[in-house]
């Protein structure tokens, strides 16, 4: 952490009262987000986290990003907060000068990171449907709302986030799955209907317990509700690649998640919400090995092969129902 850095936290602190007369034990940067800089900061009492946007996200392809994001992730967070307190760190204040915001820090032994779970094969269906369910309480909130889509109208920077690094990049490496792969960016980009969080991944949820908490809403737009969904459901079968040998409980999982989402739809037709997510799933998977910010636990050539087939024969051929991607999943790694 640099001198300055440590100097405009302090600041910060000091204009929002969150000192409150105790000294700083230690401050320190948290590893691990490649969007922003975090960190740690230990009073005599307790702890607090401090987190500040990037305009380069720190990946290796050229990747920039607006920085009024911060101010839009910490807005979700408003408006999550008083209808589902237990599903989101509590915020402390923000610095606008300084795009700062200070939020609770979460006792990592007491609330583990789900990625962690996931890929040491601990995998328990009954969170993954706490998810499911969570996420559509929020959309169902959020859908419909002029003030929210007003509030949230942050398409620049969800563009610049997710539809170009994802779907576009992607494109690009891809020219028979061009055509698709741009039309999926279009109609995401043109269907606004809920407060999208952008970025439900499993490295964002902490397993509280009997509830997920959900971190890192940087990607908040007011959007297509299918992208969140899609975009959490994309993890567990990049899980299944990973771990073949726990496939049975990953795909009761997806499962789980998926019919818990659907119970809380209310603001469109199931069969329009879910078509959207089962066409746009395929397009997320490629772009996981193929796009600007591949995951890193799939190492090996022969996974990112499978990735492929599984996308290419989903983006080809586009099915409706999000079992029917699973199936398609689950075919290739048994064939």
């Amino acid at each position: 952490m640099t001198e300055n850095t440590s100097e405009i936290l302090l600041q910060a602190m000091h204009k929002l009262g969150l000192s409150k007369g105790q000294q700083i034990a230690t401050m320190a940067p948290l590893t691990g987000g490649v969007s922003s800089d975090i960190w740690r900061i230990d009073f005599e009492t307790h702890s607090i986290c401090a987190k500040r946007a990037l305009a380069q996200l720190k990946v290796s392809a050229l990747w920039q990003a607006p920085l009024s994001r911060n101010a839009f992730e910490y807005d979700w967070y408003q408006v999550v907060a008083p209808h589902f307190p237990q599903h989101v760190p509590q915020m402390l204040g923000r610095d606008e000068e300084h795009g700062i915001f200070f939020m609770s820090f979460l006792e990592p032994s007491q609330h583990p990171v789900w990625k962690d779970r996931l890929l040491q094969g601990q995998i328990d269906p009954d969170f993954a449907a706490s998810v499911g369910d969570a996420l559509g309480g929020i959309h169902q909130l959020s859908a419909n709302r002029a003030d929210l889509a007003q509030r949230f109208k942050s398409d620049p920077e969800f563009y610049s986030l997710r539809l170009e690094p994802y779907l576009l990049a992607t494109a690009q490496k891809h020219p028979e799955l061009a055509a698709v792969l741009e039309t999926l960016c279009q109609s995401c980009a043109q269907t606004h209907l809920a407060l999208v969080h952008g970025d439900v991944s499993p490295k964002n949820i902490l397993c509280a317990p009997g509830h997920p908490i959900f971190l890192d809403a940087e990607c908040a737009w007011y959007g297509d509700p299918a992208f969140d969904l899609a975009f959490c459901l994309n993890h567990l079968l990049l899980k299944m690649i990973h771990r073949p040998d726990r496939q049975q409980a990953l795909a009761l999982s997806f499962s789980r998640l998926t019919q818990a989402y659907l119970r809380q739809v209310q603001w469109e037709s199931l069969a329009s919400l879910e078509q959207r997510t089962a066409r746009l799933l395929p397009a997320l998977l490629l772009a996981r090995v193929d796009g600007k910010s591949p995951v890193e636990y799939l190492r090996e050539a022969h996974q990112h092969q499978t990735v492929r087939h599984i996308a290419q024969a989903g983006l080809l051929k586009p099915v409706d129902e999000l079992e029917r991607v699973l199936e398609l999943t689950m075919k290739a790694l048994n064939a």
